[in-house]
């Protein structure tokens, strides 16, 4: 998976940070261009701003032959996603996390920091609590598939911004300026759908169960990841969404677009693992 996924594991300390994706439902028509008729971006009742994903095709995945990646992150193969959706524009904040939970779990403490040190089984509480909330049944993780393709925005390069990684700093909190902690979300530019943080400072849950072959068979339309496992996917390995504690990437190359990786449902990321992901999500 990658979020620009980012394949690599960080030696300092990563944290996950949660984004929840807004799945298209009365909001947005899904699966037509109709759907850039409605609202392109939407606020919710505890103040998460939503962009519109259209719908499309991308190449998911890292080829050996000209990158450095995992076996789990091969063959590189076409995904098409068929339906459009709202994704998170930022990380999920402590405040908001607060706002629906009652406490805050995260070791980098700041009102409009990603929250962080949060499980897969933490997100989908916040999410049933949320709904419960709105009085609606939309808000979930988005699949790994989802994540990616929000991710890359359209592009193929390294980085959502391009393969520069001197540029890295202009659109991640990584080893190199986050000072190994989170950083309050959308300080840095975002990709060219509107999504910030992609790259960087925490790591993001996926709704996804974890198969390192599953690229293998995956099905080319709406992949929703194996039927069962004993991990779920991260979404970055620099990025949004998702889960356990809260950082930045530390190193350039595994800030790169998306990356494979697993985690326990129940157990947020080790405080100390590694610097550039907490867990957490969009």
């Amino acid at each position: 998976m990658k979020k620009f996924l980012f394949r690599k594991n960080c030696i300092t300390c990563r944290f996950l940070c949660f984004m929840f994706f807004l799945f298209c439902s009365a909001l947005c028509l899904t699966g037509t261009d109709s759907a850039y008729a409605q609202d392109k971006t939407f606020t919710n009742s505890i103040g998460m701003q939503f962009v519109l994903i259209p719908s499309g095709s991308f190449m998911m995945g890292a080829d050996k032959n000209f990158e450095e990646c995992g076996d789990n992150e091969t063959p590189r193969h076409n995904v098409v996603i068929s339906k459009a959706f709202y994704m998170g524009k930022y990380e999920v904040t402590q405040e908001q996390w607060v706002s629906i939970m009652g406490s805050n779990p995260s070791k980098f403490k700041g009102r409009t920091n990603p929250v962080d040190t949060v499980s897969w089984d933490d997100a989908q509480a916040f999410i049933r609590k949320l709904n419960q909330k709105e009085g609606v049944n939309r808000y979930r993780l988005p699949t790994e598939a989802e994540w990616e393709y929000a991710a890359r925005a359209g592009t193929t390069t390294a980085y959502y911004f391009g393969d520069d990684k001197n540029s890295l700093g202009q659109y991640a909190w990584y080893e190199g300026n986050s000072g190994e902690q989170t950083h309050p979300v959308g300080q840095l530019q975002p990709n060219s759908w509107g999504l910030y943080d992609m790259h960087g400072n925490v790591w993001e849950w996926c709704q996804d169960w974890y198969d390192g072959k599953y690229y293998s068979r995956s099905p080319s339309t709406d992949p929703v990841g194996a039927s069962s496992g004993s991990y779920r996917v991260t979404g970055r390995e620099l990025v949004r969404l998702g889960g356990s504690l809260p950082v930045c990437v530390s190193e350039p190359r595994h800030a790169r677009q998306p990356r494979r990786q697993q985690r326990v449902p129940a157990c947020p990321l080790p405080r100390s693992a590694i610097i550039g992901q907490e867990a957490g999500s969009r």
